[in-house]
């Protein structure tokens, strides 16, 4: 009965004919009572995971669905995006005022709601849970989703405390079943996340990390704004963006600059005034066209689909971070960039930040492996999404042209995805052992003349024989390894130096003024047992002028006729006066690929407009007359 049942509702709810990749599987299973662990990349339809289950579950007398979020801005959206779909949705956090709060607790009591939404902090409260134990009593509460799961783990990306108290849910309300769901999340993590929530008994449903939509690009840092102002210019002129800055006052400067440079863009951090900060977000989503520059407070439940990228300028803390963050950019399924630009300097922060914190020295420890895996990433000459998917245990696979024994395309394992710079562009690669074990030779002598280490400038400094205040100082100009590096470049030994740091053949020690430590793995690149390849960047070549922006920003429409584009032109126009009248950002009430399958069909009645994907029973009956009039004019 849940397998039919669940079917209708994806079609009359929902607008959907068919599941995407595990969708069926994990809603069946949820529906059916069972626990989950749910990892699913950005954009992979996720919140489907346990809304279709909520609706299943209620209809057949099981009542509330509890999901439990951190963030307001997901919250909103998902519970206007509900109502859209005639689903009873609300939420209770910190934007309502208390006389809102205890219109919800009463609908909440009466059992009025399908879905609702709540913070962490707020679920563990003793008056919270009362409620709960009320509806619970009554036979009206029917499953709990836990979404970001990955905030239960220490060895998570945006680890929160509070998320750890949610035991209690399991505890309390053993009959229960219980959904976590995550987009990133290495096999460290979900083992925490497994055994912090007790859900070691649940089924796991893993797709796969790849978003093949998605381009990596990581290029060396020399003039970080000058690099980004290019990419966006000759890229995504007139795209939405998202650009990464390390600290708040970065995220100012770039805001400044990329407006003085006549592109579009908001500062968001969490200094900013909370009015300001929510306005910038609310013109981001509603908004075409605009770039937003933030720190990691922004992003984590922001359903944007039409992000084009996401440009880091300071490298993220891990693999986990970088790929949550990319994952924002193409939900929609086109084609979007991935772009990062590190130095040295990024990577001396990050261990400085991991050695000064108050954490345990085997915490320190996995923080320091993860930033190296990230590390390797920016410094691979191979594929970087191979890479990056093996970092989450994952085989790249592709599917071939040739077909199997059931007569569909055969997976093939390759080597290169085709669609990150490596691949598009491969690097040369020279070898640079020699150089390494020169830079390494200079580290050792240099301490052991002066009994103290030293930063990365100074030990360079005494390689290519520059005769500097502290060189004299010290006396180095005396030691053997004075000048032994006079003919390269201060460029190609902080390639050496990242290398050798991305193979822990070099530490950073962040206690003692970044200076630069020999490590056990040393001797193997000094004997000659380990070697240093060298990329050398090859830039990508300019495809004539710089791309315009088009009168159609979105790509949705790329493939339109001259009529339908039209059409299509006019019914974005409407849904942004809908989408403002309803105080919701246009996907909401409809995405770009439905309007585009409208525009592109142009329906003449109820019954065709209805056969298109994502149009629901509701929202056809709210809008469908509107449709039909905007498509004949």
């Amino acid at each position: 009965m849940h397998i039919s049942l669940n079917q209708d509702i994806l079609q009359r709810v929902f607008g959907y004919d068919s599941y995407r990749g595990p969708q069926q599987n994990i809603v069946d299973h949820i529906s059916a009572g069972g626990d989950a662990l749910v990892l699913m990349p950005t954009g992979g339809g996720k919140s489907l995971c346990y809304q279709i289950p909520a609706l299943t579950r209620q209809q057949a007398g099981g009542g509330t669905t509890l999901v439990i979020s951190p963030l307001i801005a997901l919250m909103h959206d998902q519970v206007g995006a509900l109502h859209e779909l005639g689903v009873e949705a609300a939420f209770l956090n910190s934007s309502l005022d208390g006389e809102a709060a205890a219109a919800v607790e009463r609908r909440l009591l009466k059992g009025e709601l399908t879905l609702l939404y709540a913070a962490p902090e707020r679920v563990t409260t003793p008056r919270f849970l009362a409620q709960l134990d009320s509806l619970a009593e009554r036979g009206l509460l029917s499953l709990f989703a836990i979404d970001e799961a990955h905030c239960v783990s220490q060895w998570g990306h945006d680890f929160r405390p509070e998320y750890r108290a949610l035991t209690i849910l399991h505890e309390r309300f053993p009959g229960v079943p219980r959904i976590a769901l995550t987009a990133t999340a290495d096999a460290l993590t979900r083992e925490d996340i497994l055994e912090r929530l007790q859900l070691q008994g649940a089924r796991q449903f893993i797709s796969s990390f790849d978003r093949p939509n998605i381009r990596y690009t990581i290029v060396e840092k020399k003039d970080g704004l000058a690099q980004l102002l290019r990419f966006i210019e000759r890229e995504h002129p007139g795209d939405a963006g998202i650009v990464y800055c390390q600290t708040r006052k970065r995220v100012e400067d770039v805001a400044r600059a990329l407006c003085e440079a006549g592109l579009s863009a908001l500062p968001y951090h969490a200094g900013l005034e909370p009015a300001v900060r929510q306005d910038n977000q609310d013109r981001f989503l509603r908004e075409e066209g605009l770039v937003m520059v933030a720190t990691i407070a922004f992003g984590m439940g922001i359903d944007k689909p039409d992000v084009r990228f996401v440009a880091h300028l300071d490298m993220p803390k891990n693999i986990e971070g970088y790929y949550q963050e990319t994952g924002r950019a193409g939900r929609d399924g086109a084609a979007a960039n991935a772009w990062m630009a590190y130095g040295l300097q990024d990577v001396v922060n990050q261990r400085r930040m991991i050695d000064e914190s108050p954490a345990g020295e085997g915490f320190k420890q996995v923080m320091r492996g993860k930033l190296d895996a990230l590390l390797a990433l920016a410094e691979a000459t191979d594929c970087r999404r191979v890479r990056l998917l093996a970092y989450f245990g994952e085989t790249y696979v592709q599917t071939s042209g040739a077909e199997g024994p059931s007569g569909q395309n055969a997976p093939v394992l390759v080597a290169a995805c085709g669609n990150c710079d490596n691949c598009l562009h491969p690097p040369t690669v020279r070898d640079g052992t020699e150089l390494a074990r020169k830079l390494l030779s200079c580290i050792y002598r240099v301490q052991q003349a002066s009994g103290v280490s030293f930063g990365a400038g100074h030990i360079m400094d005494v390689l290519r024989g520059k005769a500097s205040d502290k060189v004299a100082a010290y006396g180095h100009a005396c030691l053997s390894t004075f000048g032994i590096a006079r003919d390269a470049s201060e460029s190609e030994l902080r390639a050496v130096l990242r290398q050798l740091i991305a193979i822990g053949a070099v530490a950073v020690d962040g206690q003692a003024f970044n200076t630069l430590q020999l490590t056990e793995g040393s001797r193997a690149v000094l004997r000659g047992e380990v070697g240093v390849q060298l990329r050398q960047a090859v830039a990508a070549p300019l495809s004539g002028k710089t791309r315009r922006r088009s009168a159609l920003p979105s790509v949705a429409a790329a493939n339109l006729d001259a009529d339908a584009q039209i059409r299509y032109i006019k019914l974005k126009a409407w849904r942004a006066e809908v989408a403002s009248q309803h105080n919701l950002p246009a996907y909401v009430i409809f995405h770009d690929a439905t309007l585009a399958a409208i525009a592109e069909r142009a329906p003449q009645n109820l019954e065709a407009l209805g056969g298109i994907s994502g149009l629901g029973a509701k929202k056809l009956q709210a809008y469908g007359a509107e449709v039909l009039r905007v498509v004949a004019c």
